[in-house]
């Protein structure tokens, strides 16, 4: 048996092939295919099955387009509602592949519909596919599906559905079981992820504060505290995977294409420019906002789902050409491809600059800015960098413009400097009445 993990780093996504006998398996796909198939080509293997650990959040899987394409069973619980082709995979269901046994785990928790996918090849090795279940240090957060998908459930209720999974569900495996998670650290569906790729049953009963031996109120009190925000695209993409989402090729070839403008046709509809913070703020459209997409260490399908609506319209600014095919890609992951106006690279016109901040006039007089705090609640409660900043969450900012004092000019900070150019973007589009300057990394001189 060959197991390959697959990284979207991004989303902090984990996707997994199993190969046996020249049959394969994929578990929790991600938007775009070719990966996959191209790894079936490579093994000469066929892809005959296509696991859903449950309906995600955090991104659009391609299981539908997959099945279309290979004709592979989709597997997915009963619970889900499933409105795609597929077979139910619940508690004791097993599939065979190859040499492989694949067995059902129904793991509510996360979500009321998660199952785990447990492995067992010809030496009775066990591998454990836990999806948004288990992860390494943590577990999935359960407050989801309060505001995502047609599904609702209390947090509450998931929380202690979670507390019976860890205490029941995996005793009969041994603690030599791989644990493959469907996300790592910077995963927005778990609070405190490592950043191990993998780890075993017996470590994580060890370490694991989740297998510790809490009482269901313990457990739900410290998994309810703390969880970080649910961006504004979360229930959109539970809906799409229950469904299953369009082709992502033909898709993504849909949105059109401007080459060196200076105007758009819609001063009102947003505008979202993925380039670097100096690019943007020497010239840059009325209506931006500044997420920028450089590596993929920028966390830019996150936040861009964080910051523009489901179904909202937006263009999207591009430093070059180049770029198009990489940022349409990652805008798909996210299933907002079709809400995309037009994609565009601008031209040497003069356009709206952003003033950079007098930092040794802000060291001095700190008192005579308002100073805004973009960071998350869990960040902040850890120490403020200045008391009398306004804590306002950058997923909150547009909608906070009665929140912000205009009396004096306004500097905005995060932890590092990304979230700031996007929050200090932000509020320009909101105030008329005030300078609006990014404190950048330069955050870094005013931490203890």
């Amino acid at each position: 048996m060959t197991i390959k993990q697959f990284e979207d780093k991004p989303l902090a996504h984990y996707s997994y092939a199993i190969i046996s006998n020249g049959k394969m398996a994929i578990i929790d796909p991600s938007r775009n295919t070719k990966p996959y198939y191209e790894l079936a080509e490579a093994h000469n293997a066929n892809i005959v099955a296509i696991f859903e650990t449950h309906p995600h959040a955090d991104f659009v899987s391609s299981h539908l387009q997959m099945h279309k394409e290979t004709r592979a069973q989709i597997y997915v619980s009963k619970l889900v509602g499933a409105t795609y082709p597929h077979k139910t995979f619940d508690d004791g269901d097993t599939v065979t592949l190859g040499e492989v046994s694949l067995e059902a785990i129904n793991t509510p928790g996360h979500s009321p519909d998660s199952i785990t996918v447990i492995a067992t090849d010809a030496d009775r090795n066990h591998y454990m596919f836990s999806g948004d279940t288990l992860f390494i240090g943590d577990v999935g957060r359960p407050d989801l599906r309060e505001k995502a998908g047609n599904m609702k459930a209390k947090r509450e209720e998931l929380a202690k559905s979670m507390y019976k999974t860890m205490k029941t569900k995996f005793n009969h495996l041994p603690d030599s079981t791989i644990i493959y998670p469907a996300h790592g650290a910077g995963s927005l569906c778990g609070k405190n992820l490592s950043e191990d790729p993998s780890s075993t049953l017996g470590r994580e009963r060890t370490e694991n504060w989740a297998f510790k031996n809490l009482s269901e109120e313990e457990f739900v009190a410290h998994i309810l505290k703390d969880q970080p925000f649910i961006p504004s695209y979360f229930g959109f993409n539970v809906d799409i995977n229950k469904e299953g989402a369009d082709n992502f090729e033909t898709s993504i070839a849909k949105p059109p294409f401007q080459f060196q403008i200076n105007t758009i046709d819609n001063n009102d509809t947003l505008v979202i420019d993925v380039r670097n913070q100096d690019d943007y703020n020497k010239n840059h459209l009325a209506r931006s906002i500044n997420i920028i997409a450089e590596t993929e260490d920028d966390k830019f399908e996150t936040w861009l789902g964080a910051i523009v609506k489901p179904e909202e319209p937006f263009y999207v600014v591009l430093n070059s050409i180049k770029d198009k095919n990489n940022i349409l890609n990652r805008i798909a992951k996210i299933g907002y491809e079709k809400q995309l106006k037009s994609m565009m690279t601008l031209d040497k016109s003069s356009l709206l600059n952003t003033e950079s901040i007098n930092l040794e006039d802000f060291k001095k007089q700190t008192n005579d800015y308002t100073i805004i705090d973009v960071r998350n609640k869990s960040e902040v409660e850890t120490g403020k960098f200045f008391e009398k900043a306004i804590f306002i969450p950058l997923n909150d900012l547009r909608d906070s413009k009665d929140k912000i004092p205009t009396n004096k000019p306004i500097v905005v900070h995060c932890a590092g400097g990304y979230r700031s150019a996007i929050g200090s973007s932000i509020i320009s589009n909101l105030i008329d009445k005030a300078s609006v300057y990014d404190l950048s990394d330069a955050v870094e001189h005013f931490k203890n």
